[in-house]
């Protein structure tokens, strides 16, 4: 009988080893502790969104020809209506200096025959004069006033010469500004393709043709980004809105919704967007951006103080959490009622207090409702 007992004591010890040693071990969990705070609906781009420059344009000559001058290199400073780059017109030049003359010679032209004219009408008006006394007869009176009248039209016709000369040398010009490309406003030269000597040839009709100077207006800039179509009708001009860019990062700066596109992007393979327009608040606060860096918005559409709040990522499928049970060291499937949310935090109406704990590690195996779970120490340190 001793024996049998102490064989059924050590069979139960060796029992509860195994049990103690197979069972489940706890796993170690991030928990979050539902507090009061600030929680706003928002809205953010399914796309990274790019800073743009308020003025921007892609210059080209509308006619082929070689580079004769190119008077800017990339990165300059230039002034409205300041000669960037010319090709060779000789030929052109060397018209426009016979149109010149030409002007000269028909307003010469207009000086002489228009004198002949004023004469032959004084001479007509005497000689009307002299018939009216008997003096001479009525048919030198009317050579004399068919006479004024032929050199009068000589006259008109030398100033419709001069008209045609000075339309031809505008034509000219109008063919010199063909070969020469002007800044249209103050700015910065991002780009040139060509050098000095090059030809420039323009593409065929309809041929977008290659822009040889691209110019930008660094002193103005703001963000175009596209959103989900089914966002848009949230979307207003006015709206706040807090932007981020990956050049800094950490940095919010703050702007507003200038315009939100009429129409909606189609683009292949992608989901179809409307592109808003942002403007800086304080464009200064940025300090130096540059044209082309990415970007991300967030437009706040309403926002609430002090109300309970829990991570977004928290949220399981459903609108259920994982609540910590302290006295069973297991969790428990909560279900909320949520308010305003974002992708930060989320507002809850109902199912939770402040100071409850939540998981919000759930991607880790076995993170589900009646496992027995531990506070991991180390990550709540990080």
């Amino acid at each position: 009988m001793r024996r049998i007992l102490i064989a059924l004591v050590v069979i139960a010890v060796l029992g509860l080893g195994f049990f103690w040693f197979s069972r489940p071990k706890p796993i170690p969990v991030v928990l979050k502790e539902v507090t009061t705070g600030k929680v706003e609906a928002s809205l953010a781009n399914t796309r990274a969104g790019t800073v743009e420059a308020c003025q921007r344009t892609k210059l080209s000559t509308i006619i082929g020809g070689r580079i004769e001058y190119l008077g800017v290199k990339e990165g300059d400073k230039v002034k409205k209506g300041q000669l960037l780059l010319k090709l060779w017109n000789d030929d052109q030049q060397a018209q426009a200096a016979l149109s010149q003359s030409q002007v000269t010679l028909a307003g010469k032209r207009v000086d002489e025959v228009c004198i002949a004219a004023a004469n032959a009408e004084r001479e007509a008006k005497r000689q009307s004069e002299l018939r009216e006394k008997g003096f001479v007869s009525t048919s030198r009176e009317e050579t004399a006033r068919t006479d004024a009248e032929v050199r009068r039209a000589s006259c008109n016709t030398a100033k419709a010469d001069v008209a045609q000369a000075e339309a031809k040398l505008k034509a000219t010009r109008v063919e010199q500004g063909r070969v020469a490309l002007y800044a249209p406003f103050d700015g910065t030269v991002a780009k040139i393709v060509g050098e000095l000597g090059e030809y420039s040839t323009p593409s065929p009709p309809g041929v977008p043709t290659p822009p040889a100077i691209d110019l930008i207006d660094d002193s103005c800039l703001y963000v175009k980004a596209p959103m989900d179509e089914v966002d848009a009708p949230r979307i207003k001009a006015g709206q706040p809105v807090r932007i981020t860019l990956d050049a800094l990062p950490g940095k919010l700066l703050p702007g507003k919704v200038r315009r939100v596109a009429p129409y909606v992007s189609a683009v292949e393979k992608q989901a179809r967007t409307v592109d808003i327009e942002v403007d800086f608040d304080d464009p200064e606060a940025a300090g130096k951006l540059l044209v082309g860096y990415s970007a991300d918005v967030e437009i706040i559409l309403e926002g609430r103080d002090q109300v309970l709040r829990i991570p977004t990522a928290a949220i399981r499928e459903g609108g259920h959490v994982l609540l910590f049970n302290p006295d069973s060291g297991k969790l428990e499937e909560r279900t909320i009622k949520a308010g305003l949310a974002n992708w930060e935090f989320t507002e809850v109406i109902e199912g939770l207090a402040a100071g409850d704990r939540i998981v919000t590690s759930l991607e880790k195996e076995g993170v589900k409702a009646g496992a027995a779970v531990t506070p991991d120490d180390k990550a709540k340190a990080k």
